[in-house]
């Protein structure tokens, strides 16, 4: 299965059960991906400029407490 095709038409052919098994695998393979981007970018400083407008918008008192 080396194809998005191949992969597609065999998830389409899981029981309910193992699709079930197969979504929250991929939910936390999918979230794992994620963290790593996001811990990629703040290390080489690409959400610094996001962080400085958080921090300037919450002195000037233009945020609201959740």
């Amino acid at each position: 299965m080396n194809t998005l095709n191949e992969i597609e038409r065999a998830v389409q052919q899981l029981s309910s059960e193992d699709l079930a098994a197969f979504r929250a695998w991929f939910a936390e393979f999918d979230a794992e991906l994620w963290d790593r981007q996001f811990e990629a970018d703040v290390a080489a400083g690409r959400l610094d400029a996001l962080a400085e407008k958080a921090l300037k918008h919450l002195q000037e008192g233009r945020c609201t407490d959740l």
